[in-house]
């Protein structure tokens, strides 16, 4: 996949858990950790937008691209 989902890494620069990350996103932990491990196919932009808030981050510090 050429997409990749850097929200691991932004959630440890932010010293910030899993639980902790959806209980303010108001989203469940399961969910959370499909996007964080990479298996999401797709991302709502509404779920994007309230991790860079929760993170106080852009989107291109969660998502980048990289060639296959």
């Amino acid at each position: 996949m050429s997409i990749v989902i850097n929200l691991d890494v932004m959630m440890a620069k932010r010293k910030i858990g899993l639980m902790e990350l959806a209980e303010k996103m108001d989203i469940t932990p399961a969910n959370l950790s499909i996007l964080k491990n990479n298996k999401a196919r797709a991302i709502r932009f509404s779920t994007l937008a309230e991790i860079c808030k929760a993170l106080n981050c852009q989107p291109g510090d969660i998502i980048e691209y990289v060639e296959d």
